[in-house]
């Protein structure tokens, strides 16, 4: 024998003489089969297992320090995002609401403006009558009298009738003979020659000009006198 085995102390057989073989195979670690073989036994190490199985695992306090923040921030993320989903259930439900409250402005809006320009046509027809009443007077009075002085007395009634309507609706007269030509207002249909006073003004009027609040309906088509050596208005 050569006296080596394992996990036991080497025993040399030589140097124990006098022992029985029973005392070797009680000091022996390795053991010995049926036929008084020995059968080699290899004696496991648990020191790595009991350090795996150690329960009391040692952690540094960095790492204890950066588990309780990370929990923290974990709990503190968790409690955002419930937050975010009630803030953005209540902008849908407000932008929901403004989005019908706004449709429905604007539908008033809308009826608010027809329901006005039909009042304006409404009340432009009803200043319109009584032209139509002195017209129909005028004739009436011309089947009766046919002179031109009744008729021309019924036109010019009719006339003023009509000046008036348009006036009540915000439409005036562009005032023009006598006046200074203006290109704004007035459209020069011819020009004559004048004395240098007159120079410049209005001097007949072919059509009227109107305006409606401000904005020119139609320019007045108007005669323009001028001096002689004088630049031709507009140009």
């Amino acid at each position: 024998m050569n006296g080596q085995e394992f996990g036991a102390e080497e025993i040399p057989i030589e140097e124990n003489e006098g022992v029985g073989e029973e005392e070797v195979r009680f000091n022996d670690k390795r053991r010995f089969n049926e036929k008084g073989e020995r059968v080699k036994v290899e004696v496991k190490d648990h020191s790595e297992d009991s350090e795996k199985d150690d329960p009391k695992e040692t952690k540094s306090p960095e790492v204890i320090k950066l588990e309780s923040a990370l929990r923290e921030m974990f709990i503190r993320c968790d409690a955002a995002e419930s937050k975010l989903v009630e803030v953005q259930k209540r902008f849908e439900e407000e932008r929901a609401k403004l989005e019908a409250e706004t449709a429905e402005m604007r539908e008033r809006m809308k009826k608010s403006l027809e329901q006005r320009a039909e009042q304006g046509r409404f009340d432009f027809l009803s200043t319109l009558l009584p032209v139509l009443d002195n017209l129909n007077l005028a004739i009436e009075a011309s089947e009766k009298d046919s002179s031109f002085d009744h008729l021309l007395v019924g036109v010019k009634g009719t006339a003023r009738s009509f000046t008036s309507a348009l006036v009540s609706v915000g439409v005036e007269p562009v005032a023009s003979v006598g006046e200074l030509f203006n290109p704004e207002l007035h459209e020069a249909v011819d020009m004559v020659s004048t004395d240098p006073e007159n120079d410049g003004k209005i001097l007949a009027e072919y059509s009227g000009g109107y305006t409606y609040k401000g904005r020119l309906l139609r320019p007045a088509r108007v005669q323009v006198g001028t001096a002689a050596g004088t630049a031709v208005p507009g140009e």
